[in-house]
């Protein structure tokens, strides 16, 4: 049996890439991966830019090998030159068998490949050169992944193919909406994953012949966009938005997402996103700007969204009203000092300060606490409980501010809890939404004392234009100076943070567009609970009811420049002062004419002028149209017919409330129909520590970077880049340090894509590592091997056969072979229809791993070699069948490698497909379906990986006597009739092969392996071991067996197992069971052998 062209390991060995560990493989598959990436750490043969770990030595010759060489090139001079460069390599090295190929190796080693140009014009179709030119031997992702998109762009392959009446066709259609990234910068590795989920899903569904929409475009992303611009704007030219005026700073805004879009694009491209380009939106684009306005002025003139002064949650930062999703409750257990945007010092939280108000017209006080001290100057009042007997005399009194000429009314309320504190609370309704409850319910005036900019207003007194938390600790001494202060205490308390700016968030009383959410929300409720929505995994399903059950109105207005301007007009009549809280007040309108002709039909005989609000709305208003608005509602669109609802939307949990929700409402309430059918929530993206990725930390990841590759200082570099602080920038750059010491290398769009997708499991989250993006590079390696051998193996003139069917000639190998294809893709097309990527991934990888390269490819080379000329045909269309499967299997993954190797396949008779990207995916075929035959060759293969272990174990090299026991007829008939194929199997090593029944004796003087409950193998040890030991070694396996045993008893008694295992699941359990039984009575038996043995001797 010949080495495979891709591995350096043993034969029979596993090979696999350096991975951490991902999710979703196999302990089987994580073993081979780990194991065999220890022991390669190069990957390939041929020469090249795929070198392995810098970190690994380089394996060195003796001082007896290098002499030997040195030798041989005296004599045959032909060979001098490659024998000197062998013999330049440092002392101490491991000598080669082939001392030629490490020659070979060594001198491609020295001298690296020059820089890659791809030959092929922009858009054409790639130029394939042969496979034993310089950057072809080896798998270099570059060169692979070049050429191809432009092609694809350019042919249309990504534009929805349908009907001749320009409907779907039959096959049905698949639609997906590209949740838009922001235009604030680069992607990350959170983009990467839900592209990579989402090719996967359109480009299958594209192979099963559906009409196939993957719709691309960006969100404008207001409060990001403008934060970002107004904080390069201070950077570079220590200019604010104010210093250039709305006009020119929404010009600077609008180039900015020109050059960032096209960014993003690119980086899409890169990727390989089967996007139809064609169909790109905006959210400030023409139609999706139209949707807005139409939408906000019909859920005006239902009465939907509506005017209100109300509490909104401001940033003083950003200068604008947030969203309480926007916002992260910080919780503090007791006195804790915080950085806040703005100070030079940091500010204390986490206390609770008591002080007294004195009573009008008495000496008595009443004791009051806060933990904002600088609220007490927009006090309008003080509350007790009824029940409180301390202060029912105080009732209807008025207590005295000290700093300002204000009485507070003091009153009673429920609400109060008496064992809280002093039992009085002061009330702040314009400044604490308890409060604001308390003072609309107590008629107490409502009076706000900040700026928008967070310094206090004329409502404070002699406090005006103080920032607020100096103005805390300025409180504090003034009470102190009065007398009024009475203590600080620690106090467990939650402070609100600007998702963004990091600000303290201030409630603050503002007059915004609201919108009601409760009918929309129960309708969006039903639709998930009736089961025209799916939402996975269950547990979003529950955040997404549990929120929707919770909801509260959604303020829309944003005090920014940069997004869509409410379509809402102030009525400003001539000769009164108007309240701009006062919905009545206000029109909306498509256009500004017709909301001039709704201010006339409302306020007639009065002049008036209309002021636009300057507010722009939320961006997830916006957004929440993104699945039809793109598809050109409000237009009646043949897109609309064609593509709506979509198929499903892929998406983050963490914005589960931010956008799905409100597409749901919005799509229900607009549309009549939900949005989607389907919501499927990914992982979040977490560095190897388990971190949230932050640029402050340094572990944000630009996919860019792991696809081509980067050195540690040019991620150094790119940390300059940002808007870090000193000690952000130290503390990312020793992150850079310890995690990448040698930069990132390049592993490749595909090699990254694979790696995303294994790690979607379903569950937590995912802990990025690079190594594993590298070790899939490996994998990438491997299928480029196999599929050079094939194409070596394949005649100039080979012509496959017609359809990938049996012939009626194939080997037990081959028939194991192709039933494993239909297996696999049969569980493929099962596992991404399900959404369980991971095992989608697990599912493909073993197929090439450990079915098609590690068995079958191996196994055929001494067919191909020595076989009849029906048996090597056979074993060619076989080996064909197999990989043009396996490419077409994994191409929505791995969609470049796929290309670059399936183009070079000849095409069956007929088959005129242009690119695997319009290629049929493999489907279960039932004809394949073979389990007799893969019970059969399956046993052939742990006979034979038995006899190598044993050989390897007791280490014997030669005359190796081997007896295969089957237990049943079947088992015995099969290893009687391939022998041969045994023999051939287990290696040079063995001299004899004996196949017994269950009812003859188990032969003296051996070790045993256990292959099944169908069979075992024996290896004759006697005279050649020291007894005792085996004795020894026999008895551990033994336990370590009966321990299996008692493990899986106990699952499969256990009554909750049975009652929620389906019956082939607990089959499976079943059959491990019965394997163990077997083991450990092999292992009985062993020991009584080697006792008898031994006591014989």
């Amino acid at each position: 049996m010949a080495y495979n062209a891709a591995s350096h390991n043993s034969m029979g060995a596993k090979t696999g890439p350096v991975t951490g560990q991902p999710p979703p493989l196999s302990e089987e598959a994580k073993d081979a991966i780990t194991g065999s990436a220890n022991g390669d750490s190069i990957g390939q043969h041929a020469p090249g830019q795929d070198g392995g770990d810098k970190q690994e030595g380089e394996k060195m010759k003796s001082e007896k090998e290098l002499e030997k060489e040195r030798k041989k090139a005296e004599k045959a001079k032909k060979f001098s030159e490659k024998q000197a460069k062998t013999q330049k390599a440092p002392p101490g090295a491991v000598p080669s068998k082939n001392k030629e190929k490490k020659a070979k190796q060594d001198a491609a080693k020295e001298e690296p490949l020059p820089e890659y140009i791809e030959e092929t014009q922009s858009g054409h179709r790639k130029i394939l050169k042969p496979l034993d030119d310089q950057f072809h031997k080896a798998y270099i992702p570059k060169v692979v992944e070049s050429g191809w998109y432009a092609w694809w762009e350019k042919e249309g392959f990504f534009k929805p193919e349908l009907g001749p009446d320009g409907n779907v066709k039959e096959e049905g259609q698949f639609s997906i909406a590209i949740p838009p990234p922001n235009v604030t910068g680069a992607l990350h590795m959170g983009h990467a994953l839900t592209n990579a989920l989402q090719d996967t899903m359109t480009r299958w569904n594209r192979m099963h012949g559906k009409s196939t929409l993957w719709l691309p475009g960006c969100d404008h992303a207001g409060i990001a966009t403008q934060n970002v611009i107004e904080n390069m704007l201070w950077r570079r030219k220590k200019q604010t938005r104010h210093d250039l005026g709305r006009t020119k700073f929404v010009e600077t805004a609008w180039e900015w997402k020109e050059d960032y879009h096209k960014k993003i694009n690119n980086a899409l491209r890169r990727m390989g996103a089967s996007v139809d380009w064609s169909r790109e939106a905006f959210t400030m684009d023409e139609n999706l700007s139209a949707a807005v306005t139409e939408t906000f002025v019909r859920l005006h003139e239902e009465g939907l969204i509506y005017r209100a002064n109300r509490l909104v949650n401001w940033c003083t930062k950003l200068n604008t009203a947030i969203s309480s999703l926007e916002v992260v409750n910080k919780d503090l257990e007791g006195r804790t000092l915080l950085d806040v945007p703005g100070y030079d010092r940091k500010i204390e939280f986490g206390v609770i300060t008591h002080f007294r108000y004195p009573i009008e017209g008495s000496d008595e006080t009443i004791e009051v606490a806060t933990t904002r001290p600088e609220t007490m100057l927009g006090d309008s009042g003080v509350a007790v409980n009824p029940k409180d007997e301390r202060y029912k005399h105080l009732v209807g009194k008025k207590a005295k501010h000290p700093f300002i000429n204000r009485l507070l009314p003091i009153f009673a309320d429920d609400y109060v809890d008496m064992e809280f504190g002093t039992g009085a609370v002061k009330i702040t309704p314009a400044h604490d939404a308890n409060d604001f409850a308390l003072g609309q319910r107590h008629n107490l005036e409502f009076i706000n004392i900040l700026n928008d900019d967070g310094t206090l207003n004329h409502n404070t007194g002699s406090f005006n234009g103080t920032k607020r938390f100096d103005a805390r600790y300025e409180v504090i001494v003034k009470l102190k100076e009065v007398g009024l202060y009475v203590k600080w205490e620690n106090n467990p308390m939650r402070v609100p943070i600007c998702d963004r700016s990091k600000d303290v968030i201030e409630p603050l009383m503002k007059p915004q567009w609201w919108m009601k959410m409760q009918g929309m929300a129960d309708a969006a409720a039903k639709a998930v609970r009736e089961g025209d929505i799916k939402i996975r995994p269950e547990t979003a399903e529950k955040s997404y009811l549990r929120w929707m059950d919770n909801v509260n109105d959604w303020c829309l207005s944003r005090q920014l420049w940069w997004g869509h301007q409410a379509p809402a007009y102030f009525i400003k009549i001539e000769g009164e002062r108007g309240d701009d809280s006062d919905g009545e007040l206000w029109v909306t309108g498509r256009t500004e004419d017709a909301a001039q002709e709704k201010a006339a039909k409302k306020f007639p005989n009065k002049n008036f002028t209309l002021v636009r609000d300057e507010d722009v709305l939320d961006t997830w208003f916006s957004s929440g149209l993104w699945p039809f608005s793109t598809l050109g509602w409000p237009k009646e669109t043949q897109d609309m017919k064609n593509f709506y609802p979509t198929s499903v939307l892929e998406t983050g949990w963490d914005i589960i409330f931010f956008w799905v929700a409100r597409m749901v409402m919005f799509g229900l309430k607009l549309t009549g129909k939900v949005p989607f059918k389907e919501v499927y929530c990914h992982s979040l993206v977490r560095d190897s520590e388990g971190r949230k990725m932050s640029k402050s930390l340094g572990n944000v990841i630009d996919p860019l970077d792991v696809m081509e590759g980067i050195p540690l200082q040019a991620l150094h570099d790119k940390l300059l880049v940002g808007n870090l602080d000193p000690k952000e920038l130290a503390t990312a750059t020793k992150f850079q340090k310890t995690s990448f010491p040698d930069g990132i290398p390049e592993c490749g769009a595909d090699a990254l894509r694979f790696s995303l997708v294994s790690y979607t499991t379903g569950g937590g989250d995912i802990a990025f590592d690079v190594k594993v993006m590298h070790g899939y590079r490996r994998f990438c390696n491997k299928i480029y091997q196999a599929t050079k051998f094939v194409l070596g193996k394949l005649d100039d003139g080979f012509v496959p056969q017609y359809a990938a069917k049996q012939t009626g000639q194939e080997s037990l190998a081959e028939k194991w072979i192709l039933h494993k294809l239909t297996i696999a893709a049969k569980e493929m097309n099962q596992a991404l229809a399900d959404r369980e990527f991971a095992r989608s991934a697990d599912t493909v990888y073993h197929f090439w791993y450990n079915h098609l390269c590690d068995v079958f490819i191996e196994n055929s080379k001494s067919i191909i070699q020595d076989g009849t000329p029906e048996e090597r045909r056979s074993a060619k269309d076989t080996l064909y069948t197999a990989l043009e499967g396996g490419l077409t299997m994994i191409h929505p993954m791995m969609p470049f490698l796929t290309e670059e190797l399936w183009q070079r396949l000849p095409r069956r008779p007929g088959d005129k497909t242009p690119s695997i990207v319009k290629a049929a995916y493999p489907v279960y075929q039932k004809e394949l379906d073979n389990p007799a035959s893969e019970a059969a060759y399956e046993l052939l293969l742990g006979v034979s990986k038995g006899i190598r272990s044993l050989m390897a174990e007791y280490s014997l090299k030669d005359e190796g006597t081997v007896y295969v026991q089957a237990y049943d007829e079947t088992s015995y008939e099969t290893a009687k009739d391939e022998i041969q194929s045994i023999k051939s199997l287990s290696g040079k090593g063995v001299s004899t092969i004996s196949v017994l029944s269950a009812s003859e004796d188990k032969p003296t003087g051996c070790v045993v392996f256990a292959v099944s409950s169908s069979a075992a193998v024996f290896l004759h040890v006697k005279g050649r071991v020291d007894i005792q030991a085996e004795i020894n070694k026999a008895q551990a396996k033994m336990w370590k067996a009966s321990e299996g045993v008692k493990r899986q008893e106990k699952i499969l008694e256990d009554p909750d197992y049975r009652k929620k295992v389906g019956e082939e699941l607990q089959e499976v359990e079943r059959r491990k069971l019965r394997d163990l039984e077997a083991e450990m009575r092999g292992y009985e038996e062993t020991v009584m052998h080697f006792e008898q043995l031994k006591t014989s001797d």
